[in-house]
Protein backbone atom coordinates (compact mmCIF):
# COMPACT_ATOMS: atom_id res chain seq x y z
CA UNK A 1 0.00 0.00 0.00
CA UNK A 2 1.34 3.60 -1.03
CA UNK A 3 1.99 6.21 2.09
CA UNK A 4 0.10 8.82 1.94
CA UNK A 5 0.56 12.22 0.60
CA UNK A 6 1.00 14.76 3.62
CA UNK A 7 -1.06 17.50 2.23
CA UNK A 8 -0.76 20.13 4.95
CA UNK A 9 0.87 18.29 7.78
CA UNK A 10 3.83 19.58 9.58
CA UNK A 11 4.09 17.65 12.96
CA UNK A 12 6.66 15.22 12.27
CA UNK A 13 5.35 12.68 14.67
CA UNK A 14 2.31 12.88 12.84
CA UNK A 15 3.78 12.01 9.49
CA UNK A 16 6.04 9.40 10.73
CA UNK A 17 4.04 7.63 13.09
CA UNK A 18 0.33 7.61 10.00
CA UNK A 19 2.60 6.42 7.42
CA UNK A 20 2.78 9.39 4.93
CA UNK A 21 5.33 10.18 2.62
CA UNK A 22 8.30 11.74 4.08
CA UNK A 23 11.19 13.34 1.83
CA UNK A 24 14.11 12.70 4.42
CA UNK A 25 15.64 16.01 5.79
CA UNK A 26 16.92 13.94 8.79
CA UNK A 27 20.30 15.10 7.44
CA UNK A 28 20.09 18.49 9.04
CA UNK A 29 20.43 17.30 12.55
CA UNK A 30 24.00 15.84 11.51
CA UNK A 31 24.63 19.64 10.12
CA UNK A 32 23.47 21.05 13.16
CA UNK A 33 25.28 19.21 15.38
CA UNK A 34 28.61 19.67 13.51
CA UNK A 35 28.11 23.34 12.79
CA UNK A 36 25.88 24.47 15.51
CA UNK A 37 26.08 28.19 16.61
CA UNK A 38 24.34 28.96 19.71
CA UNK A 39 21.75 30.69 17.87
CA UNK A 40 20.47 29.50 14.82
CA UNK A 41 18.28 31.58 12.41
CA UNK A 42 17.00 29.50 9.15
CA UNK A 43 15.36 32.13 6.49
CA UNK A 44 13.30 30.96 3.50
CA UNK A 45 9.91 31.58 1.50
CA UNK A 46 6.71 30.43 2.89
CA UNK A 47 5.88 26.79 2.49
CA UNK A 48 9.42 25.47 1.97
CA UNK A 49 8.99 22.85 5.53
CA UNK A 50 10.49 25.08 7.86
CA UNK A 51 7.84 24.53 10.14
CA UNK A 52 8.36 20.45 9.48
CA UNK A 53 11.94 20.92 10.23
CA UNK A 54 11.72 22.66 13.33
CA UNK A 55 8.86 19.20 14.38
CA UNK A 56 11.47 17.09 13.05
CA UNK A 57 14.57 18.57 15.53
CA UNK A 58 11.79 19.12 18.11
CA UNK A 59 10.96 14.70 18.11
CA UNK A 60 14.88 14.25 17.92
CA UNK A 61 16.17 15.96 20.56
CA UNK A 62 13.31 16.16 22.99
CA UNK A 63 13.59 13.98 26.34
CA UNK A 64 11.07 11.11 25.55
CA UNK A 65 12.25 11.02 21.88
CA UNK A 66 10.61 7.93 19.89
CA UNK A 67 13.58 6.34 18.16
CA UNK A 68 10.92 4.28 16.13
CA UNK A 69 10.22 7.71 14.28
CA UNK A 70 13.69 8.01 12.86
CA UNK A 71 14.10 4.48 11.61
CA UNK A 72 15.26 4.09 8.30
CA UNK A 73 15.89 8.20 7.65
CA UNK A 74 19.56 9.26 6.87
CA UNK A 75 19.80 10.35 10.18
CA UNK A 76 19.98 6.43 12.04
CA UNK A 77 22.71 6.01 10.17
CA UNK A 78 24.69 8.40 12.34
CA UNK A 79 24.87 5.74 15.30
CA UNK A 80 27.30 7.78 17.76
CA UNK A 81 25.37 11.02 17.06
CA UNK A 82 21.93 9.23 17.83
CA UNK A 83 23.61 7.77 21.41
CA UNK A 84 25.45 11.21 21.84
CA UNK A 85 22.11 13.26 21.26
CA UNK A 86 19.05 11.78 20.44
CA UNK A 87 15.78 12.39 23.28
CA UNK A 88 18.58 13.62 25.42
CA UNK A 89 17.44 17.86 26.31
CA UNK A 90 14.61 19.75 27.28
CA UNK A 91 12.61 21.16 23.99
CA UNK A 92 10.76 24.55 24.13
CA UNK A 93 9.20 24.57 20.95
CA UNK A 94 6.49 27.59 19.91
CA UNK A 95 4.75 29.41 16.51
CA UNK A 96 4.66 32.29 16.34
CA UNK A 97 2.57 32.35 13.20
CA UNK A 98 -0.52 32.50 14.75
CA UNK A 99 0.59 35.90 16.31
CA UNK A 100 -1.45 38.82 15.08
CA UNK A 101 -4.26 41.43 15.61
CA UNK A 102 -5.81 44.41 14.19
CA UNK A 103 -4.79 45.87 17.92
CA UNK A 104 -1.96 44.74 20.16
CA UNK A 105 -3.79 43.63 22.74
CA UNK A 106 -5.01 40.94 20.79
CA UNK A 107 -1.53 39.42 19.78
CA UNK A 108 -0.14 39.75 23.03
CA UNK A 109 -2.90 37.64 23.88
CA UNK A 110 -2.34 34.84 21.12
CA UNK A 111 1.44 34.99 22.33
CA UNK A 112 0.54 34.47 25.76
CA UNK A 113 -1.07 31.69 25.15
CA UNK A 114 1.37 30.54 22.71
CA UNK A 115 3.72 30.33 25.90
CA UNK A 116 1.70 29.17 28.05
CA UNK A 117 0.48 26.28 26.22
CA UNK A 118 3.96 25.53 25.88
CA UNK A 119 4.51 25.72 29.06
CA UNK A 120 1.49 23.28 30.37
CA UNK A 121 3.68 20.48 28.87
CA UNK A 122 5.85 20.58 31.59
CA UNK A 123 3.02 20.44 34.65
CA UNK A 124 5.49 18.27 36.24
CA UNK A 125 7.57 21.01 37.26
CA UNK A 126 5.00 22.20 39.69
CA UNK A 127 6.33 19.36 41.85
CA UNK A 128 9.82 19.17 40.76
CA UNK A 129 11.76 18.80 43.87
CA UNK A 130 14.94 20.09 41.91
CA UNK A 131 13.12 23.63 41.64
CA UNK A 132 12.82 25.71 44.61
CA UNK A 133 9.15 27.11 46.40
CA UNK A 134 9.93 29.99 44.76
CA UNK A 135 10.46 28.58 41.34
CA UNK A 136 7.42 26.12 41.60
CA UNK A 137 5.35 29.04 42.24
CA UNK A 138 7.00 31.18 39.47
CA UNK A 139 6.38 27.98 37.15
CA UNK A 140 2.28 28.47 38.03
CA UNK A 141 2.62 32.00 37.57
CA UNK A 142 3.27 30.87 33.75
CA UNK A 143 0.81 28.34 33.51
CA UNK A 144 -1.86 30.27 35.21
CA UNK A 145 -5.31 31.17 33.45
CA UNK A 146 -7.18 33.42 35.39
CA UNK A 147 -11.51 33.13 35.51
CA UNK A 148 -12.12 34.18 32.51
CA UNK A 149 -10.11 31.48 30.57
CA UNK A 150 -6.97 34.68 29.58
CA UNK A 151 -3.90 33.55 30.20
CA UNK A 152 -2.63 36.55 32.89
CA UNK A 153 0.85 36.80 32.51
CA UNK A 154 2.06 40.03 31.97
CA UNK A 155 3.97 41.93 29.38
CA UNK A 156 7.54 41.73 32.12
CA UNK A 157 6.64 37.97 32.79
CA UNK A 158 5.55 37.14 28.95
CA UNK A 159 9.06 38.52 27.84
CA UNK A 160 11.42 36.12 30.66
CA UNK A 161 9.16 33.22 30.02
CA UNK A 162 10.99 31.26 27.88
CA UNK A 163 14.05 32.34 30.01
CA UNK A 164 12.76 31.01 33.25
CA UNK A 165 11.23 27.96 31.33
CA UNK A 166 14.46 26.69 29.98
CA UNK A 167 15.89 27.84 33.41
CA UNK A 168 13.46 25.37 35.54
CA UNK A 169 13.90 22.59 32.98
CA UNK A 170 17.53 22.60 33.16
CA UNK A 171 17.16 22.10 36.77
CA UNK A 172 15.02 19.49 36.39
CA UNK A 173 17.04 17.47 33.95
CA UNK A 174 20.55 18.59 34.83
CA UNK A 175 20.63 19.30 31.05
CA UNK A 176 20.51 22.65 28.90
CA UNK A 177 17.61 23.10 26.83
CA UNK A 178 16.91 23.33 23.40
CA UNK A 179 14.85 26.06 21.85
CA UNK A 180 13.06 25.97 18.74
CA UNK A 181 10.88 29.40 17.72
CA UNK A 182 8.95 29.02 14.28
CA UNK A 183 8.08 31.97 11.77
CA UNK A 184 9.57 34.22 14.57
CA UNK A 185 8.97 37.46 12.01
CA UNK A 186 5.17 36.71 11.63
CA UNK A 187 4.05 39.37 14.12
CA UNK A 188 6.21 41.83 13.06
CA UNK A 189 4.77 41.48 9.65
CA UNK A 190 1.24 41.49 11.20
CA UNK A 191 2.21 44.05 13.11
CA UNK A 192 3.82 46.83 10.61
CA UNK A 193 0.32 46.08 8.35
CA UNK A 194 -1.99 47.03 11.85
CA UNK A 195 -0.19 50.19 13.31
CA UNK A 196 1.30 48.78 16.29
CA UNK A 197 5.23 47.80 14.90
CA UNK A 198 7.00 49.17 17.48
CA UNK A 199 5.40 47.87 20.78
CA UNK A 200 4.96 44.69 19.12
CA UNK A 201 8.74 45.21 18.39
CA UNK A 202 9.78 45.98 21.99
CA UNK A 203 7.80 43.16 23.08
CA UNK A 204 9.41 40.80 21.00
CA UNK A 205 13.21 42.17 21.63
CA UNK A 206 12.88 41.60 25.46
CA UNK A 207 11.39 38.03 24.79
CA UNK A 208 14.10 37.32 22.40
CA UNK A 209 17.05 38.32 24.20
CA UNK A 210 16.26 37.11 27.48
CA UNK A 211 15.71 33.66 26.16
CA UNK A 212 18.90 33.73 23.70
CA UNK A 213 21.42 36.24 25.13
CA UNK A 214 23.60 34.89 27.78
CA UNK A 215 21.25 32.45 29.18
CA UNK A 216 23.07 29.78 31.16
CA UNK A 217 20.20 26.94 30.43
CA UNK A 218 20.18 27.67 27.09
CA UNK A 219 22.56 24.88 24.96
CA UNK A 220 21.34 25.90 21.30
CA UNK A 221 18.21 27.48 19.53
CA UNK A 222 16.59 27.30 15.89
CA UNK A 223 14.64 30.10 14.52
CA UNK A 224 12.81 30.65 11.05
CA UNK A 225 11.36 33.18 9.47
CA UNK A 226 10.79 35.07 5.76
CA UNK A 227 12.89 37.54 6.75
CA UNK A 228 16.09 38.16 8.32
CA UNK A 229 14.87 41.35 10.24
CA UNK A 230 17.80 43.92 11.18
CA UNK A 231 19.55 42.40 14.02
CA UNK A 232 19.62 45.47 15.49
CA UNK A 233 16.19 45.86 15.38
CA UNK A 234 14.92 42.24 17.42
CA UNK A 235 18.13 40.53 17.75
CA UNK A 236 20.17 43.39 20.21
CA UNK A 237 23.07 41.85 21.64
CA UNK A 238 23.02 38.34 20.20
CA UNK A 239 26.84 38.23 19.33
CA UNK A 240 26.40 34.51 19.13
CA UNK A 241 24.03 34.58 16.21
CA UNK A 242 24.31 32.62 12.84
CA UNK A 243 21.71 33.13 10.11
CA UNK A 244 21.47 31.22 6.92
CA UNK A 245 20.08 32.60 4.09
CA UNK A 246 18.83 31.15 0.78
CA UNK A 247 22.33 32.87 -0.69
CA UNK A 248 24.29 30.38 1.86
CA UNK A 249 25.35 27.24 0.99
CA UNK A 250 25.06 25.06 4.04
CA UNK A 251 22.12 23.73 4.71
CA UNK A 252 20.74 24.40 0.75
CA UNK A 253 19.24 20.94 0.62
CA UNK A 254 16.88 20.76 3.80
CA UNK A 255 14.59 23.44 3.04
CA UNK A 256 12.28 22.58 -0.35
CA UNK A 257 12.77 19.38 -2.30
CA UNK A 258 15.85 18.64 -4.67
CA UNK A 259 15.52 17.33 -7.95
CA UNK A 260 16.66 14.16 -6.53
CA UNK A 261 13.89 14.28 -3.91
CA UNK A 262 11.04 14.78 -6.73
CA UNK A 263 12.13 11.97 -9.14
CA UNK A 264 11.90 9.86 -6.09
CA UNK A 265 8.58 10.81 -5.48
CA UNK A 266 7.16 10.80 -9.13
CA UNK A 267 8.67 7.17 -8.76
CA UNK A 268 7.54 6.28 -5.63
CA UNK A 269 4.01 7.01 -7.21
CA UNK A 270 3.83 6.20 -10.90
CA UNK A 271 3.68 10.14 -11.65
CA UNK A 272 7.31 10.01 -13.57
CA UNK A 273 5.75 11.08 -16.96
CA UNK A 274 4.87 14.51 -14.85
CA UNK A 275 8.16 15.55 -14.70
CA UNK A 276 8.94 18.26 -17.35
CA UNK A 277 5.52 20.33 -16.57
CA UNK A 278 6.35 19.93 -12.42
CA UNK A 279 9.69 21.34 -13.66
CA UNK A 280 8.61 23.65 -15.43
CA UNK A 281 6.01 24.90 -12.91
CA UNK A 282 7.59 24.55 -9.34
CA UNK A 283 11.32 24.25 -10.34
CA UNK A 284 13.68 26.74 -10.42
CA UNK A 285 14.54 28.12 -7.05
CA UNK A 286 18.48 28.49 -6.18
CA UNK A 287 19.01 28.09 -2.84
CA UNK A 288 22.92 28.12 -2.56
CA UNK A 289 24.04 26.46 -5.49
CA UNK A 290 21.20 23.68 -5.11
CA UNK A 291 18.10 23.91 -7.50
CA UNK A 292 14.80 23.85 -5.09
CA UNK A 293 11.09 22.98 -5.61
CA UNK A 294 8.22 24.45 -4.05
CA UNK A 295 7.55 21.34 -1.79
CA UNK A 296 3.81 22.75 -1.06
CA UNK A 297 3.18 22.71 -4.91
CA UNK A 298 4.61 19.51 -5.92
CA UNK A 299 2.96 17.53 -3.26
CA UNK A 300 -0.33 19.08 -4.04
CA UNK A 301 0.28 18.72 -7.69
CA UNK A 302 0.80 15.29 -7.03
CA UNK A 303 -2.07 14.83 -4.94
CA UNK A 304 -4.65 16.53 -7.23
CA UNK A 305 -2.93 14.01 -9.88
CA UNK A 306 -3.37 10.76 -8.00
CA UNK A 307 -7.26 11.90 -7.26
CA UNK A 308 -8.08 13.07 -10.68
CA UNK A 309 -8.87 16.55 -9.68
CA UNK A 310 -6.00 17.84 -12.32
CA UNK A 311 -5.11 16.99 -15.70
CA UNK A 312 -2.80 19.96 -15.55
CA UNK A 313 -0.49 21.92 -13.27
CA UNK A 314 -1.46 24.46 -10.60
CA UNK A 315 -1.26 27.80 -8.85
CA UNK A 316 -0.87 26.33 -5.56
CA UNK A 317 1.57 28.29 -3.97
CA UNK A 318 0.57 31.91 -5.20
CA UNK A 319 -2.96 31.10 -3.87
CA UNK A 320 -1.38 30.79 0.18
CA UNK A 321 -1.29 34.44 0.28
CA UNK A 322 -2.34 37.63 -0.78
CA UNK A 323 0.42 38.20 -2.78
CA UNK A 324 -0.15 42.03 -1.73
CA UNK A 325 3.89 42.76 -2.35
CA UNK A 326 3.67 42.04 -5.92
CA UNK A 327 1.13 44.48 -6.38
CA UNK A 328 3.02 47.16 -4.18
CA UNK A 329 5.88 46.68 -6.68
CA UNK A 330 4.04 47.05 -9.72
CA UNK A 331 2.27 50.60 -8.27
CA UNK A 332 6.24 52.06 -6.92
CA UNK A 333 7.55 50.90 -10.52
CA UNK A 334 8.64 53.71 -12.58
CA UNK A 335 9.47 53.74 -16.24
CA UNK A 336 13.11 51.97 -15.68
CA UNK A 337 11.66 49.91 -13.13
CA UNK A 338 9.49 48.76 -15.12
CA UNK A 339 11.87 47.97 -18.09
CA UNK A 340 13.36 45.38 -15.88
CA UNK A 341 10.28 43.86 -15.04
CA UNK A 342 10.16 42.95 -18.39
CA UNK A 343 13.05 41.04 -18.78
CA UNK A 344 12.02 39.46 -16.10
CA UNK A 345 8.71 38.49 -17.31
CA UNK A 346 11.17 37.45 -20.48
CA UNK A 347 12.88 34.68 -18.70
CA UNK A 348 15.71 37.37 -18.17
CA UNK A 349 17.77 38.52 -15.61
CA UNK A 350 18.73 41.34 -13.82
CA UNK A 351 21.21 42.57 -11.38
CA UNK A 352 20.35 44.19 -7.95
CA UNK A 353 22.12 44.35 -4.60
CA UNK A 354 20.08 42.31 -2.12
CA UNK A 355 19.99 43.79 1.12
CA UNK A 356 19.40 40.96 3.76
CA UNK A 357 19.11 43.01 6.69
CA UNK A 358 15.88 45.01 6.83
CA UNK A 359 13.57 46.95 9.54
CA UNK A 360 9.92 46.37 8.52
CA UNK A 361 10.09 50.21 7.74
CA UNK A 362 12.68 49.74 5.15
CA UNK A 363 11.17 47.32 3.09
CA UNK A 364 8.78 50.01 1.02
CA UNK A 365 10.67 52.88 1.55
CA UNK A 366 12.93 52.38 -1.31
CA UNK A 367 12.27 50.19 -4.72
CA UNK A 368 15.49 48.88 -3.98
CA UNK A 369 14.28 47.74 -1.08
CA UNK A 370 10.97 45.77 -2.73
CA UNK A 371 13.53 43.65 -4.97
CA UNK A 372 15.24 42.47 -1.89
CA UNK A 373 11.63 41.56 -0.29
CA UNK A 374 10.31 39.99 -3.60
CA UNK A 375 14.07 37.86 -3.59
CA UNK A 376 13.77 36.59 0.09
CA UNK A 377 10.05 35.67 -0.04
CA UNK A 378 10.29 33.76 -2.97
CA UNK A 379 8.79 35.99 -6.11
CA UNK A 380 12.30 36.13 -7.73
CA UNK A 381 15.55 33.66 -7.07
CA UNK A 382 19.10 34.03 -7.56
CA UNK A 383 21.04 32.84 -10.73
CA UNK A 384 24.56 33.60 -9.16
CA UNK A 385 26.80 36.87 -8.26
CA UNK A 386 29.04 39.34 -9.71
CA UNK A 387 30.39 41.44 -6.37
CA UNK A 388 27.56 43.16 -4.90
CA UNK A 389 25.06 42.39 -7.01
CA UNK A 390 22.57 39.27 -6.99
CA UNK A 391 21.57 38.09 -10.56
CA UNK A 392 17.91 37.22 -10.21
CA UNK A 393 15.26 36.01 -12.34
CA UNK A 394 11.45 35.15 -12.00
CA UNK A 395 12.19 31.06 -10.69
CA UNK A 396 9.16 29.26 -12.59
CA UNK A 397 5.74 29.25 -14.60
CA UNK A 398 3.79 29.66 -11.25
CA UNK A 399 5.25 32.40 -10.09
CA UNK A 400 5.77 33.88 -13.85
CA UNK A 401 2.08 33.76 -13.65
CA UNK A 402 0.98 36.20 -10.46
CA UNK A 403 3.69 38.72 -11.76
CA UNK A 404 1.57 39.10 -15.07
CA UNK A 405 -1.98 38.98 -13.58
CA UNK A 406 -1.19 41.53 -11.11
CA UNK A 407 0.39 43.67 -13.60
CA UNK A 408 -2.89 42.66 -15.68
CA UNK A 409 -4.87 44.17 -12.34
CA UNK A 410 -2.73 47.35 -12.43
CA UNK A 411 -3.17 47.98 -15.85
CA UNK A 412 -6.81 47.50 -16.09
CA UNK A 413 -7.02 50.30 -12.98
CA UNK A 414 -4.66 52.42 -15.05
CA UNK A 415 -6.93 51.97 -18.10
CA UNK A 416 -10.15 53.37 -16.44
CA UNK A 417 -8.32 56.41 -15.68
CA UNK A 418 -9.18 57.91 -18.67
CA UNK A 419 -12.73 56.69 -19.69
CA UNK A 420 -12.57 58.76 -22.64
CA UNK A 421 -9.50 57.41 -24.19
CA UNK A 422 -10.65 53.80 -23.37
CA UNK A 423 -14.67 54.56 -24.89
CA UNK A 424 -12.69 55.48 -28.10
CA UNK A 425 -11.29 52.87 -28.28
CA UNK A 426 -13.55 50.88 -27.55
CA UNK A 427 -15.81 52.09 -30.11
CA UNK A 428 -13.45 51.85 -33.37
CA UNK A 429 -14.28 48.00 -32.91
CA UNK A 430 -17.87 48.89 -33.54
CA UNK A 431 -16.92 51.25 -36.38
CA UNK A 432 -14.69 49.39 -37.87
CA UNK A 433 -11.99 51.86 -37.57
CA UNK A 434 -8.46 50.02 -38.19
CA UNK A 435 -6.70 53.37 -37.85
CA UNK A 436 -7.76 54.12 -34.78
CA UNK A 437 -7.98 50.40 -32.78
CA UNK A 438 -4.16 50.14 -34.42
CA UNK A 439 -3.15 53.67 -32.44
CA UNK A 440 -4.82 53.03 -29.72
CA UNK A 441 -3.86 49.04 -28.74
CA UNK A 442 -0.36 50.21 -29.19
CA UNK A 443 -0.93 53.64 -27.06
CA UNK A 444 -1.80 50.77 -24.71
CA UNK A 445 0.98 48.37 -24.81
CA UNK A 446 3.73 51.37 -24.68
CA UNK A 447 2.16 51.85 -21.21
CA UNK A 448 2.07 48.70 -20.07
CA UNK A 449 4.60 45.78 -19.33
CA UNK A 450 5.16 43.78 -22.47
CA UNK A 451 6.89 41.13 -23.81
CA UNK A 452 9.81 40.38 -25.69
CA UNK A 453 11.04 37.96 -28.60
CA UNK A 454 12.59 35.34 -26.35
CA UNK A 455 12.28 31.92 -25.47
CA UNK A 456 8.95 31.84 -24.29
CA UNK A 457 6.24 30.02 -25.84
CA UNK A 458 4.33 31.82 -28.68
CA UNK A 459 1.08 30.54 -26.59
CA UNK A 460 1.56 32.52 -23.60
CA UNK A 461 3.38 36.06 -25.50
CA UNK A 462 -0.04 35.46 -26.94
CA UNK A 463 -1.85 35.34 -24.24
CA UNK A 464 -0.28 38.32 -22.11
CA UNK A 465 -2.00 40.47 -25.26
CA UNK A 466 -4.48 38.79 -24.99
CA UNK A 467 -5.38 39.40 -21.22
CA UNK A 468 -4.54 42.98 -21.77
CA UNK A 469 -7.86 43.38 -24.22
CA UNK A 470 -9.59 41.56 -22.26
CA UNK A 471 -8.97 44.00 -18.84
CA UNK A 472 -9.71 47.02 -21.15
CA UNK A 473 -13.08 45.24 -22.95
CA UNK A 474 -13.85 44.83 -19.77
CA UNK A 475 -14.49 48.24 -19.00
CA UNK A 476 -17.67 48.76 -21.38
CA UNK A 477 -21.39 48.69 -20.30
CA UNK A 478 -23.10 46.83 -22.22
CA UNK A 479 -20.56 44.53 -23.96
CA UNK A 480 -21.03 40.71 -23.48
CA UNK A 481 -17.45 39.46 -23.31
CA UNK A 482 -16.07 36.08 -24.28
CA UNK A 483 -12.71 34.68 -23.47
CA UNK A 484 -12.12 31.34 -26.03
CA UNK A 485 -15.46 31.20 -27.09
CA UNK A 486 -17.07 28.10 -28.99
CA UNK A 487 -17.77 29.62 -32.39
CA UNK A 488 -17.83 26.99 -35.23
CA UNK A 489 -15.52 24.32 -35.87
CA UNK A 490 -13.18 25.78 -32.92
CA UNK A 491 -12.56 28.46 -30.19
CA UNK A 492 -11.84 31.90 -30.78
CA UNK A 493 -9.78 33.98 -28.78
CA UNK A 494 -12.46 36.79 -27.86
CA UNK A 495 -16.09 37.19 -28.74
CA UNK A 496 -18.01 40.74 -28.22
CA UNK A 497 -21.62 41.38 -28.62
CA UNK A 498 -23.31 44.40 -28.27
CA UNK A 499 -26.64 43.66 -27.88
CA UNK A 500 -28.32 47.03 -28.44
CA UNK A 501 -26.84 47.66 -31.66
CA UNK A 502 -26.86 44.02 -32.80
CA UNK A 503 -23.13 44.09 -33.35
CA UNK A 504 -20.77 41.27 -33.08
CA UNK A 505 -17.11 41.66 -32.78
CA UNK A 506 -15.03 38.40 -33.51
CA UNK A 507 -11.27 38.94 -32.24
CA UNK A 508 -8.37 36.30 -33.31
CA UNK A 509 -4.58 37.13 -31.61
CA UNK A 510 -1.51 36.46 -32.90
CA UNK A 511 2.15 36.76 -32.01
CA UNK A 512 4.21 38.10 -34.80
CA UNK A 513 7.41 36.16 -34.24
CA UNK A 514 10.37 38.57 -35.78
CA UNK A 515 7.71 41.43 -36.32
CA UNK A 516 6.07 39.65 -39.18
CA UNK A 517 2.82 41.55 -38.95
CA UNK A 518 1.56 40.52 -42.04
CA UNK A 519 2.16 36.37 -41.89
CA UNK A 520 0.77 36.61 -38.38
CA UNK A 521 -2.55 38.70 -39.48
CA UNK A 522 -3.14 36.31 -42.35
CA UNK A 523 -2.85 33.43 -40.44
CA UNK A 524 -5.47 34.79 -38.07
CA UNK A 525 -7.70 35.39 -40.91
CA UNK A 526 -7.36 32.16 -42.36
CA UNK A 527 -8.33 30.93 -39.15
CA UNK A 528 -11.28 32.98 -38.59
CA UNK A 529 -12.51 32.01 -42.45
CA UNK A 530 -12.04 28.45 -42.15
CA UNK A 531 -13.33 27.83 -38.93
CA UNK A 532 -16.36 29.36 -39.40
CA UNK A 533 -16.44 31.69 -35.96
CA UNK A 534 -19.48 34.11 -37.25
CA UNK A 535 -21.20 31.36 -36.76
CA UNK A 536 -21.77 31.62 -32.97
CA UNK A 537 -22.37 35.78 -33.58
CA UNK A 538 -25.20 34.91 -36.32
CA UNK A 539 -26.83 32.01 -34.36
CA UNK A 540 -27.44 34.99 -31.34
CA UNK A 541 -28.82 36.88 -33.36
CA UNK A 542 -25.86 39.82 -34.40
CA UNK A 543 -26.99 41.85 -36.90
CA UNK A 544 -23.76 43.51 -38.01
CA UNK A 545 -20.42 41.47 -37.69
CA UNK A 546 -17.04 42.49 -37.30
CA UNK A 547 -13.54 40.41 -37.76
CA UNK A 548 -10.57 41.23 -36.67
CA UNK A 549 -6.96 39.57 -36.53
CA UNK A 550 -4.60 41.32 -34.68
CA UNK A 551 -0.63 40.81 -34.95
CA UNK A 552 1.33 41.56 -31.82
CA UNK A 553 5.32 42.31 -31.52
CA UNK A 554 6.88 43.70 -28.22
CA UNK A 555 4.51 46.54 -27.91
CA UNK A 556 3.52 47.16 -31.49
CA UNK A 557 0.76 45.92 -33.51
CA UNK A 558 -1.10 45.19 -36.60
CA UNK A 559 -5.02 44.66 -37.17
CA UNK A 560 -6.84 43.70 -40.51
CA UNK A 561 -10.59 43.18 -40.72
CA UNK A 562 -11.43 39.74 -42.01
CA UNK A 563 -14.75 40.61 -43.20
CA UNK A 564 -17.73 42.51 -42.39
CA UNK A 565 -21.09 40.74 -42.21
CA UNK A 566 -23.95 43.77 -42.41
CA UNK A 567 -27.17 42.85 -41.40
CA UNK A 568 -27.71 39.40 -41.71
CA UNK A 569 -31.03 38.29 -42.42
CA UNK A 570 -30.63 34.29 -42.30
Amino acid sequence: MQAGLPMGIENFKEMRARGYYYADKTGMVRELMNHMGKVNLFTRPRRFGKTLNLSMLKYFFEIGCDDTLFKGLEISGEKELCARCMGKYPVISISLKGVSGRRLEEAKGMLRRMVTEEAQRFEFLMHSSRLSHTEREQYRALVRVNQTGSFSMDDELLKDSLRMLSRFLHKHYSQQAVILIDEYDVPLDKAYHAGYYDDMMELLRGLFSQALKSNDSLYFAVLTGCLRVSKESVFTGLNNFKVYTVQDVRYQEYFGFTDSDVRKMLAYYGLVQHYDEIREWYDGYRFGDTGIYCPWDVINYCADLRDGNAVKPQNYWVNTSSNDIIRQFVDKAKASTRKEMEVLIDGGSIKKEIHQELTYRDLDSRIDHLWSILFTTGYLTQRGSDGDLTELVIPNREIHTIFVRQIREWFAEETEKDSHRLERFCRAFEENNIAAIEEGFTSYLKKSISIRDTNVKKERKESFYHGILLGIFGHMDGWDVRSNAEAGDGYCDIAIEVEDARIGIMIELKYAENARFDAACDEAAKQMRERNYAELLIDDGMETIFQYGIACYKKRCKVVSVCMMDKYDG
